[in-house]
């Protein structure tokens, strides 16, 4: 299926050697205007910014509800413990609340490499869902930005909470969008800062 483009609004925008030259959006005017040209999935996942997984053998009730919502089904496993890696439950809970399936077995980062339509790196947006290799398995979340390095994705079980973090690009084996849902924006430049690079989301 495939994807259509809306134009983002009041965003500034410069040209960037990063992508050839081609005009790409920097620095949006106003908070209000990023919000509404957000999708509503990310706008979900902003609102968890800070769950943190319990300590010791204890379990966040808070994520082992979003695993009960997604379902055995849609996890492929029996999800009781947040020890457990978690971010694709956070990827998929967030998507159902917007309306939005996820693939089977979504708690395994991989399977959302073929799950929705294919982006290229010039046409990512914010929300877009990456992908990348760590050793010993995935990890998946959202795109909210990068910089000449690294994309900057919010996401969960990274540091074991919701937070944002920069992950090498290199890393990244698959950007994807969900079937039928208007790419709304651009690639969105931010500065690296003092955050430092995450090597291993485990």
């Amino acid at each position: 299926m495939a994807i259509r483009s809306a134009a983002p609004a009041a965003i500034l925008f410069a040209k960037s050697p990063q992508f050839g030259g081609q005009v790409i959006a920097r620095t949006v005017t106003k908070a209000r205007a990023a919000k509404a040209r957000e999708p509503g999935w990310l706008a979900a996942a902003r609102q968890k910014l800070g769950t943190r997984e319990a300590p010791g053998p204890n379990n966040n009730p808070t994520i082992l509800g979003w695993a009960k919502r997604l379902g055995t089904r849609v996890l492929g496993i029996i999800y009781n413990a947040d020890s457990v890696p978690w971010c694709g439950v956070f990827v998929g809970a967030c998507l159902d609340e917007a309306g939005i399936g996820s693939p089977l077995f979504a708690v395994r980062a991989k399977s959302w490499a073929d799950w929705g339509a294919n982006l290229r790196p010039e046409r990512l947006a914010l929300g877009a869902i990456l992908v990348f290799e760590r050793p010993g398995g995935g990890h998946v979340g959202f795109y909210v930005g990068e910089d000449d390095d690294a994309y900057h994705v919010l996401g969960g079980n990274q540091g074991d909470s919701v937070t944002i973090a920069r992950i090498m690009k290199e890393r990244c084996v698959a950007r994807r969008w969900p079937e039928g849902q208007p790419v709304i924006g651009r690639p969105v430049l931010v500065a690296a800062g003092s955050r430092p690079v995450s090597r291993n989301e485990a």
